[in-house]
């Protein structure tokens, strides 16, 4: 039987991550169902998906249990503001990367993303943005050779 203090145990948000990540990783082993998945020596089409899958249940059980042993923790409900200003930023970096170039774009991304909290300190978000940029500028443009403009001009 289980004593009152049982009832307040586990931290929901990180219960619900591991939840989410074990179920992700068990439907990606169904699906590779049909899939071959061959030899460590020969690869067939199911070996990656079935190891990523099996990472995933197993970063979901690392999250999960731990977490049911810890104090209860509620999970806060969703603040929208949050979520419309990151996703108005990611949809700005989509339009404008091919109209304004990369540089431009990142830049919008990171400083318009930054507004969703409205604690952010300034100069870090300048520093981080002009960082973040020139980084995936030589990562993406020029390494991976993404065919997109660095600039509008």
């Amino acid at each position: 039987m289980r004593g009152p203090s049982a009832a307040q145990r586990g931290d929901r948000p990180d219960l619900l991550t591991a939840l989410i990540f074990v179920g992700f990783g068990a439907l990606g082993l169904f699906l590779a169902r049909p899939l071959d998945g061959g030899t460590l020596a020969q690869m067939g089409p199911g070996f990656m998906p079935r190891v990523i899958c099996g990472l995933l249940i197993l970063v979901g059980l690392a999250v999960g249990l731990p977490a049911l042993r810890r104090p209860l923790v509620r999970i806060e409900p969703v603040k929208i503001r949050p979520v419309v200003v990151i996703l108005l930023s990611i949809v700005g970096f989509g339009l404008a990367v091919t109209y304004l170039g990369f540089v431009l774009a990142s830049l919008w991304l990171i400083l318009a993303g930054a507004m969703a909290d409205p604690g952010g300190k300034m100069r870090q978000t300048l520093l981080l943005a002009a960082g973040l940029t020139a980084f995936g500028a030589l990562i993406f443009v020029y390494g991976l050779g993404v065919q997109v403009p660095l600039w509008p001009f």
